[in-house]
């Protein structure tokens, strides 16, 4: 039984699994792996064969995980997972491949991928897989995220990403951060402006405090009234000579 030999053999998980399906068939690159249950568990995600042996994936190393119902792609509806790992899929240790080619990009620049698919013979349970997956991805946030929220491979994609989607728009600034961003000279403006609307504000206030009870319902009633002759009645006294 040692063609698949990252098969291990390991007690299932007990803790923390949010779902569990028994017989499910795993796919790994299109080969059949056999029948098992695959346990969705907090820590990792492991299929285990009924003999007891399987294997398990770290979250953090799958990068896509979906429900496929595409029959045309595969035959049966599954849960598809793409993993950022080498397994070896044929009996040897060696991929069968031109191993120097394949072994140097490897390490460099191409990270390795695998792809599974797990098809549980109960169909309808597809929904519920998915959900789980995407709680216990969620409990495993990819360290690699932290430093930047909008990285997605590291600078290149960044500035393509700006290029060609946003424009000019820094729509990855929270509203803090683009507050931060404005000139000094753009945040005098701003303050200027606030100033310059409070004072207006408190100038209409002052300006009817000083009227009779009529022109502050005039003044109410339309902003067209003709201000000038109501503030000139109330220096009638001072400044008209009879």
């Amino acid at each position: 039984g040692g063609a698949m030999s990252f098969l291990k053999r390991f007690p299932p998980p007990a803790e923390g699994v949010r779902h569990r399906q028994p017989d499910t068939e795993a796919v790994l690159a299109g080969r059949s792996l056999g029948a098992g249950t695959l346990y969705i568990a907090e820590s990792r995600l492991s299929w285990l064969e009924n003999s007891g042996v399987g294997f398990s994936l770290d979250y953090p190393t799958i990068s896509l995980h979906a429900v496929s119902r595409d029959l045309s792609a595969y035959p049966s509806e599954h849960l598809y997972v793409m993993v950022n790992a080498k397994f070896e899929e044929e009996g040897t240790k060696e991929a069968p491949m031109a191993e120097g080619e394949e072994e140097e990009d490897s390490d460099d620049d191409v990270e390795p991928i695998a792809e599974f698919r797990f098809v549980p013979s109960d169909k309808s349970a597809l929904e519920a897989m998915f959900s789980a997956m995407c709680e216990c991805q969620a409990l495993h946030p990819d360290p690699d995220d932290e430093d930047s929220d909008n990285d997605y491979e590291g600078e290149e994609y960044d500035v393509e990403a700006r290029e060609l989607e946003q424009g000019d728009i820094p729509s990855f600034y929270t509203y803090e951060e683009g507050l931060s961003h404005l000139t000094a000279e753009g945040q005098a403006t701003l303050e200027r402006l606030e100033g310059m609307l409070a004072q207006s504000v408190s100038s209409q206030y002052n300006m009817a405090g000083v009227r009779t009870e009529d022109s502050i319902r005039e003044f109410e009633d339309g902003m067209e009234v003709d201000i000038a002759p109501i503030v000139a009645g109330q220096f009638e006294d001072a400044e008209v000579d009879h």
